[in-house]
C-alpha cells in the first residue's frame, strides 16, 4: 500500500466524531480516510477514492461498520457509465431501529443509470469530497458569483445507499464557496490547496 504525503484532520461539529484523510494530489487525487461518528448510530467509515487528472472520480470504495453489522460499496466510472456493487453482513436495520430510526435501506443502488450525469461523488459528512468539484471547476479562486449546478452520486453514511443528487456550488471570493442541496445551504471555507477548513455545523480543522 502506497504512502500518501498530506494529512487532513477534521473534528465533527454536529456529533462526537472526527475524520482523518491521507491525500496525494499531484495529478488528480488519491485519498484514504477514516471517519468516526456517534450518530445516527456509532460507526466507523473507511474510504478510498481515485480521480483522474481532471479531478473526476474514477473509482471509490467505502466500508461502514458498527455493532453487529458491516456494509461496503464500490463505485467505478468508465465511458460515462457507473458500476455500483455493494454487500452487507449482519443486521444494520436492527441497529438503526434500536437508535430510533425506522425504515429499511440497502447499500448501493438498483438503478445505477440514474447516476449517468454524475461526475463527482459526495460521501455523506466527509468534508474531503467537497474538494472534488471545487478543484475540478476552479471555484475557490473563481470570480464571485460563478455558479455550477451538478448532479452527483451521493453516498449516504452509514447506510451506503447511493442516490443521484443535485448540488449547486457558487464562488463567493476569499476562499469561500456556497454549497446548496435542496433546502440546505452552507458557506464553506477552503484553504489555498482547496481543502475545507470550516464547514458550518458539520466539521472544522
Amino acid at each position: 500500500m502506497a504512502t500518501l504525503p498530506k494529512s487532513l484532520f477534521w473534528r465533527r461539529l454536529d456529533t462526537a466524531g472526527a475524520d482523518h484523510a491521507l491525500v496525494s494530489d499531484g495529478r488528480g487525487m488519491h485519498a484514504r480516510g477514516v471517519a468516526l461518528a456517534a450518530d445516527p448510530v456509532p460507526h466507523t467509515c473507511r474510504y478510498e477514492v481515485f480521480t483522474d487528472e481532471s479531478w473526476a472520480v474514477a473509482h471509490m470504495e467505502v466500508v461502514t461498520e458498527g455493532s453487529g453489522w458491516l456494509r461496503n460499496v464500490r463505485l467505478e466510472r468508465a465511458a460515462g457509465r457507473w458500476r455500483v456493487t455493494a454487500a452487507e453482513q449482519g443486521d444494520f436495520d436492527s441497529a438503526m431501529r434500536a437508535a430510533g430510526h425506522a425504515g429499511r435501506t440497502l447499500p448501493g443502488t438498483e438503478q445505477p443509470e440514474r447516476l449517468g450525469d454524475a461526475i463527482d461523488v459526495d460521501l455523506g459528512a466527509a468534508p474531503l469530497f467537497n474538494t472534488l468539484p471545487v478543484r475540478r471547476l476552479g471555484l475557490r479562486d473563481a470570480v464571485p458569483g460563478t455558479s455550477h449546478r451538478l448532479c452527483v452520486a451521493w453516498v449516504l453514511v452509514p447506510s451506503l445507499e447511493v442516490v443521484a443528487a443535485e448540488q449547486v456550488y457558487t464562488a463567493l471570493g476569499a476562499g469561500q464557496v456556497r454549497f446548496s442541496s435542496g433546502d440546505f445551504t452552507a458557506e464553506l471555507q477552503f484553504d489555498p490547496d482547496g481543502y475545507i477548513t470550516h464547514y458550518p455545523g458539520l466539521a472544522a480543522r
